[in-house]
């Protein structure tokens, strides 16, 4: 699920921070764009999960839509939704920590586009 799991230092990660890394998984696309047009994507921290959320978030809409199309599928979308949902928790629960954690595939695209450092 997460790989190359590393604890933020403490002054980069603080209360506030760790709280909006942790609403940007759970509350879905909003906050992470909250974060990224507002001056708290000068925060490195909130940055980093916001975009991983919002990158993650996008594609997972993508993917359920492309689902939804295909009949016999489409109908167990909503046990992937909760599927979903679940891991998003527990992503948000990760960065509440004030970790910094790899989703594969998702890491390696927003590095790839320069959305991450």
């Amino acid at each position: 699920m997460l790989t190359n799991i590393r604890k933020a230092p403490a002054e980069e990660a603080g209360d506030q921070d760790r709280l909006m890394a942790l609403l940007a998984y759970i509350i879905g696309i909003i906050v992470p764009l909250i974060i990224l047009l507002t001056d708290m994507k000068n925060r490195p921290f909130q940055k980093y999960h916001a975009v991983h959320a919002l990158v993650a978030q996008v594609a997972l809409t993508v993917i359920f839509f492309a689902l939804g199309l295909i009949p016999i599928i489409g109908c167990i979308t909503p046990l992937l939704g909760l599927a979903a949902f679940v891991l998003f928790v527990y992503y948000g629960i990760q960065a509440y920590q004030g970790n910094y954690f790899e989703i594969p595939g998702i890491t390696a695209f927003a590095r790839q586009q320069g959305w991450l450092s």
